[in-house]
């Protein structure tokens, strides 16, 4: 399903419901900064720690290599910075970036607990404020779906890659048909009851899960990740399809 913003009236969706863009912003801002402290906790219960295998699965197929610079956007809590870090070396370098001040404080701080002095950088994906060509590779990972305009954040982080650079795309996709009652019943009653007892929020983990179904599904982001430059996309269904990883080249 391809819900794309309407640029006609400068609105767009957050979860189910249309608010103005600027909304928007505003709302998944105050999500974040709700579910900060314990979303790492949160992202290991609603998963049973399987974002850590896909994240791995990412940044083995990445083609990161000693010496490569990596920018990791709406990064979070820097678990995918963390491991670039020991792909790229001490001569490479991978810049933890978030558009959420109280996310990117908790990826900060694991990444000093972890030894690591990575820079990091609050930033809107919509408007990176690095040179053209500057990065080896570019991932976001559970990020994108949180976007008010994918399409202007997908043709950024193609212009901030260097030639023959990759872009990889973490996210929730559109699960094996088979499962979608199942899935369901897990995202809009069980997913919520858990953000209420573990995160003190159910609310927004009632967001997390509409979001996930307004998310273009894998060959619209493929054709969307196409129309922003990049070349030779293709995408891995991993846990049958509830989560899915693209990958583009820039050309």
């Amino acid at each position: 399903m391809n819900m794309s913003e309407d640029s006609n009236n400068n609105t767009t969706h957050f979860g189910f419901k249309t608010v103005n863009e600027a909304e928007k912003q505003q709302k998944v801002g105050e999500v974040f900064h709700s579910v900060a402290q314990k979303y790492d906790v949160m992202n290991d219960v609603m998963s049973a720690g399987m974002h850590r295998v896909w994240k791995r699965f990412a940044v083995d197929i990445s083609g990161v290599k000693t010496g490569d610079k990596v920018l990791d956007i709406a990064g979070g809590s820097g678990d995918l910075s963390k491991l670039f870090s020991k792909k790229v070396g001490t001569n490479g370098s991978v810049v933890l970036t978030d558009i959420n001040a109280s996310m990117l404080a908790v990826g900060r701080d694991r990444m000093i607990d972890a030894g690591l002095n990575l820079p990091a950088a609050q930033c809107n994906a919509e408007q990176l404020p690095f040179a053209d060509n500057s990065f080896d590779c570019v991932i976001v990972a559970f990020g994108l779906r949180n976007m008010t305009h994918k399409d202007i954040a997908l043709r950024e982080m193609q212009r901030v890659l260097r030639v023959g650079g990759r872009l990889l795309v973490l996210e929730f996709s559109k699960i094996w048909q088979p499962f979608e009652k199942l899935y369901d019943a897990y995202s809009f009653k069980l997913l919520p009851l858990m953000g209420k007892l573990i995160a003190k929020d159910a609310t927004s983990y009632e967001y997390l899960a509409e979001s996930i179904r307004m998310h273009p599904d894998q060959e619209t982001l493929k054709q969307m990740m196409l129309d922003a430059g990049l070349g030779r996309v293709d995408y891995y269904n991993l846990s049958a399809g509830v989560v899915a990883l693209h990958k583009g080249y820039k050309l």
